[in-house]
């Protein structure tokens, strides 16, 4: 299997399975001198880890990470980084009544027909577990890009169903178990996660993710650009159906004179390209929106066929997440970290003046 490394210049391979010994991951071109713990990383990983909340999958994982090359007395030495995360509350049982069926919205009937033979369990490489070593990898980019060039990224929930959320507070984003910047929208979530528990159905959601101080002149203008780049990384996240860079979507309605971002003196008077114009960082806020599916592994009943192609009824009764959208925020901010980490560094090789 391809595709298990994201990056040219800043490098993250991944590996694990759900419901295997560990989840790990190497990290290729971080540059040395920067001070990095197993906390710092963890910090992040928190954020994200299962079993958080009743409003979140049961499955308990405590997620901590091992930093097992790559530093020497705490910093980081220019060589390749080794991070690794033992499986703790694996249960692999949960699967054994539908290990040959193939479970509707997953990836199990591609993966069988193309490779012939695939991990039931969970989904094994598919499963969003996997993106636990996005995190601490991007927790690395994370704590470089602050430290060195002050770039802050974050991001919220910004819909869960029928249920918007507007930015009223970036403190109350990590003060519940939803990222939610309304604290007037908590209650309402919570009712609509409860109903759906008690239904045994999901739902969908959309977050955003901001990068702040990002400077002038990341990215390529052609095969390279850094919203293709934000796109390949952000859509490869588990359930990701569609993103939008800056206004996105609205920009059907819109004319030219009003999407345009006019210039002064002192700069662009609006952002509607989401800081990046012709594939390059413009020094404005890259601001980015994903949505997200529901999750596909439910209790309620539905059709599906085995691997013979005979046709039967499937529920899943794995533990799984009634929205996939809370936990993916620091996924996704992880990935833009490392996206602008590893553009970053290709800015550096090429032009002479600094950032």
């Amino acid at each position: 299997m391809a595709g298990n490394t994201i990056g040219k210049l800043f490098q993250v391979t991944t590996f694990g399975e759900s419901h295997g010994l560990s989840l790990g991951c190497i990290i290729d071109g971080m540059p040395p001198g920067m001070k990095i713990s197993e906390s710092d990383l963890q910090k992040e990983l928190n954020r994200r880890r299962p079993g958080k909340s009743q409003y979140t999958t049961p499955r308990s994982e405590p997620d901590n990470v091992t930093i097992l090359s790559g530093t020497y007395n705490g910093i980081t030495t220019g060589t390749s980084i080794g991070l690794i995360i033992n499986n703790i509350d694996s249960r692999p049982n949960d699967y054994k009544d539908i290990n040959t069926l193939f479970r509707p919205g997953h990836a199990d009937f591609t993966y069988y027909k193309k490779y012939g033979i695939r991990d039931p369990n969970g989904g094994g490489r598919s499963s969003a577990r996997e993106t636990a070593m996005r995190v601490a990898a991007g927790a690395i980019a994370k704590k470089y890009l602050y430290l060195n060039y002050g770039i802050l990224i974050r991001g919220y929930l910004e819909q869960i169903g029928n249920v918007h959320c507007e930015l009223k507070s970036w403190n109350d984003v990590e003060n519940n178990p939803f990222f939610c910047p309304d604290i007037t929208k908590i209650q309402e979530i919570e009712k609509l996660i409860r109903s759906l528990k008690k239904e045994g159905d999901s739902i969908g959601a959309k977050i955003v993710i901001i990068a702040e101080k990002v400077p002038i002149g990341l990215g390529e203008p052609v095969f390279d650009r850094l919203d293709a780049d934000l796109a390949h990384g952000l859509m490869s996240i588990n359930a990701v159906k569609g993103i939008e860079i800056g206004d996105g979507f609205s920009v059907v309605n819109q004319k030219g004179s009003q999407h345009r971002d006019e210039m002064n003196k002192n700069g662009f008077i609006s952002n509607h390209s989401g800081g990046i114009l012709g594939g390059i960082s413009n020094g404005e806020n890259i601001v980015t929106k994903i949505a997200l599916k529901p999750t596909s592994s439910i209790r309620k009943i539905g059709q599906t066929i085995d691997h013979n192609g005979k046709e039967s009824t499937i529920i899943t009764k794995g533990r799984h997440d009634p929205c996939v959208g809370f936990r993916a925020v620091p996924i996704a901010e992880s990935m833009m970290a490392i996206i602008i980490m590893d553009h970053l560094l290709r800015y550096r090789a090429q032009c002479k003046k600094k950032l």
